[in-house]
């Protein structure tokens, strides 16, 4: 059972099976993206790759609201920026199990690394 500072159990299995999830962040009305997720401790985290100063990582940051979309689900989110090593290093291998593929291997290992890594972000409920 999800506490009051977890998604529903539901939705972490749904986008623990997924390879992306589309989110929308900011309190501003524009499209939902594509971008990839991981389940980690039981948690749902992103990073961000590009982390432009007007992308959804960074209104994310500013407004910590958004919507993620997966299947006919709209769910509201918050977000919590993840500073804990141990959290990171947990988000570091559920990327290197979850992406596999050899098209992923450079994300994958771009994800460990740098400002990219520092973009750790848990999604939350509202």
């Amino acid at each position: 059972m999800a506490t009051a500072r977890q998604l529903p159990l539901r939705i972490v299995r749904a986008l623990n099976a997924s390879k992306s999830l589309r989110i929308r962040t900011g309190s501003q009305p524009h499209r939902f993206i594509g971008i990839w997720v991981v389940v980690a401790l039981g948690r749902v985290f992103v990073r961000s790759w590009e982390l432009r100063p007007t992308g959804w990582y960074h209104t994310l940051r500013r407004e910590r609201v958004g919507e993620i979309q997966l299947g006919t689900w709209t769910v509201p989110i918050s977000a919590r920026v993840i500073r804990s090593e141990r959290v990171l290093r947990a988000v570091d291998e559920a990327y290197k199990a979850k992406y596999t593929g050899p098209g992923s291997l450079m994300y994958v290992r771009g994800f460990r690394r740098g400002r990219r890594r520092a973009s750790t972000t848990e999604l939350l409920p509202v």
